[in-house]
């Protein structure tokens, strides 16, 4: 059997792949088993934050596998404690839990939620509020938390104490927070799964100033758009606020699982032993690679993202068959006249990897793809978009 038949027959059909069987690659190139060339503009879904087999991030990850791959958490090793270092200086958030995926990083957030309003408001004070379109995780209550309802199907009942209010709609959101004791509000700055959409900046001030009001946790959900993905380390660092919890995972990893719930001052001590555990969280070959992003997600990396992401948005917005571009930075969702499905497939013909969200064709490139590189996939876009 080649590796097609051989999925097909042993892997559960969870997902519907595209017809390319990925072998090899470097940096912003991927090569399928037939020996063709790909540009990536999906980066294993905002993961390859340096592209494939970065020799810096590579180095770092042998270099911890050579003296130690895994020890459990009865005992400390030092590039768990020293991840979780940088991610507070780099954040000003106070202490770290450590995961294996975006998932168990918003489980883990909601656990927070749950015991301090538990603490300080009454145990009536238990739900949780997250927007409309949003995308949370795949766990029975992360996707309880998400607000689209085709996620839901077939796994029904979910877990209780989840609500959803519209994106942009604070009127709304201050009715729910009026009518019910809150545990915590959720956001992702960018809304990835619903669209690549971005959250407007009045409407996350707003909430950021109700939830201060009523002792409202607030959770930023910064698992895809976190790690320098939207120009700035963390989506929210873009509107100005001090969230109480930031969740991440995807990119800061750069290819291995990781999971992060970073805890503001308020919930910094809300945890105590035995409240929560990862078996493999806080793995010391995962965290050198993790430091090794972290340091290269400096300043000039960063007006890198913006420089790219203004580059795609001026190249693709009025071209012919494009109706819109949304996002932050190098997180960017693309509204075409045609089916989304057919730009996808008509890309990858062409020798470019991009993907979808809803409706939209998405692109999430590797942070430091070279310009010229991204020039001539944005140019098969457009040819592959219009009318």
């Amino acid at each position: 059997m080649n590796t097609f038949e051989r999925d097909k027959a042993y892997v559960a059909p969870t997902y519907a792949r595209f017809p390319v069987e990925i072998v090899s690659g470097k940096g912003a190139l991927l090569v399928d088993a037939e020996g063709k060339e790909y540009i990536d503009l999906g980066s294993g879904i905002a993961v390859n934050t340096l592209g494939v087999a970065d020799e810096g991030w590579k180095a770092a990850v042998v270099e911890q596998l050579d003296s130690l791959q895994h020890a459990s958490n009865l005992y400390y090793t030092a590039p768990c404690a020293r991840l979780a270092e940088a991610l507070c200086v780099r954040t000003g958030m106070k202490k770290v839990f450590f995961s294996n995926s975006g998932a168990e990083a918003n489980e883990c957030a909601i656990k927070v939620a749950r015991k301090y309003a538990a603490l300080h408001k009454g145990e009536e004070a238990f739900t949780i509020l997250t927007l409309k379109n949003s995308f949370h995780g795949r766990t029975i209550t992360t996707l309880s938390a998400t607000g689209q309802d085709v996620f839901h199907q077939s796994f029904l009942p979910l877990t209780p104490g989840f609500v959803h209010a519209a994106a942009g709609d604070l009127e709304e959101v201050k009715r729910i927070a009026d009518s019910i004791p809150l545990a915590a509000i959720m956001m992702e700055m960018v809304q990835g799964e619903g669209g690549v959409v971005a959250l407007d900046p009045a409407f996350v001030a707003g909430v950021a100033a109700l939830a201060k009001e009523k002792d409202i946790l607030l959770i930023t959900d910064e698992v895809q758009c976190g790690n320098g993905r939207t120009g700035k380390l963390y989506g929210y660092m873009h509107y100005g606020i001090t969230p109480d919890v930031v969740t991440t995972a995807k990119g800061l990893g750069g290819g291995l699982p990781i999971g992060v719930t970073m805890l503001g001052e308020k919930v910094e001590d809300i945890f105590s032993p035995g409240d929560n555990g990862s078996t493999f969280g806080g793995n010391p070959a995962v965290c050198a690679g993790a430091l090794h992003i972290l340091s290269r997600l400096d300043e000039e990396m960063l007006a890198g993202v913006t420089l790219r992401g203004n580059l795609i948005r001026e190249r693709l917005s009025g071209k012919s068959g494009i109706k819109s571009v949304s996002g932050l930075g190098l997180m960017v969702g693309i509204e075409t006249e045609k089916d989304a499905g057919e730009v996808i497939a008509a890309c990858r013909e062409r020798g470019v990897l991009v993907i979808k969200a809803k409706n939209k064709v998405r692109l999430l490139p590797p942070l430091n793809i070279p310009v010229e590189l991204l020039e001539k996939a944005l140019a098969v876009i457009c040819e592959a978009a219009a009318l």
